[in-house]
């Protein structure tokens, strides 16, 4: 099925790897245009050119999203370089492990920064491209630890649960502009994390039986890790105009590790 996704433009934040470099790479082949950055501009530039991306389909720039003014200025790019913004993908961020007892004043602020930083800075400086839109649409980038929290993963699990319940708030206000604004939670992801991890182990156990051991740990009910593109489907379906009665929702993309019904 046709998503509709074709020569509009979508911004993507935190496209050089991992699930958002899955995402640019299924909308380049939806052909969609899309403008993405990251922090690592050495990373961003290899994985632009593995992706090869058509001239005139892809645009790269450098930024930390807790810099508003960075921020803003390559969302300001995008707009003029594409003549507009059709989507925006909320993307960047991390998780921090520590347990409650370990987690400093600096990590709380920090984390907290980086997760909100991460939606209000590009969602500020698009609303004017994306009230232009025809068709605007918002995909947040979450985790099922906002709805079901781990003890070693406390700022995170709380900074995440603060998204989802700001993705609820920006879908109910932005609605009267027509912007549409969903999340994604991922489960388990196999991205360069688990691979580090992995490494740092220092076991012998080879990483694919590794990682369905860490998936029976973790109760994930279809027994592995999930893929990248698996989420990145996800994610376009909700960017995609033919999804215009779907706002205010989540997707939980977790291979069943979730245990909460709402």
């Amino acid at each position: 099925m046709d998503l509709g996704l074709a020569e509009r433009t979508v911004l993507v934040t935190g496209g050089s790897s991992g699930v958002g470099l899955a995402t640019v790479r299924a909308l380049l082949a939806e052909g969609a245009r899309v403008a993405t950055c990251a922090r690592n501009p050495e990373i961003l530039a290899a994985a632009a050119a593995e992706l090869g991306a058509k001239s005139g389909q892809l645009l790269t720039g450098s930024c930390d999203v807790r810099d508003a003014d960075a921020t803003a200025a390559f969302v300001r790019r995008a707009a003029d370089h594409f003549g507009g913004l059709d989507g925006l993908v909320n993307n960047a961020g991390q998780s921090r492990m520590k347990p409650f007892a370990e987690t400093t004043a600096e990590d709380w602020r920090d984390e907290l920064e980086l997760k909100f930083a991460g939606v209000l800075h590009p969602l500020h400086a698009a609303l004017p491209a994306l009230r232009a839109s025809s068709a605007p649409a918002v995909v947040n980038i979450n985790a099922v630890l906002a709805k079901q929290p781990e003890p070693r993963l406390i700022t995170t699990s709380a900074a995440r649960a603060g998204i989802l319940n700001l993705s609820k708030s920006l879908s109910r206000e932005l609605a009267a502009d027509g912007i549409r604004v969903n999340s994604v939670c991922l489960g388990l992801i196999d991205t360069g994390q688990w691979t580090r991890r992995h490494a740092a182990s220092g076991t012998t156990e080879p990483y694919d039986r590794w990682q369905a051991r860490l998936a029976a740990d973790r109760g994930v009910a279809l027994g592995r890790l999930g893929r990248a593109d698996e989420v990145a489907y996800a994610v376009l379906t909700l960017l995609a105009p033919r999804a215009s009665y779907i706002t205010g929702t989540t997707i939980d993309v977790c291979g069943g590790v979730g245990r909460s019904v709402a």
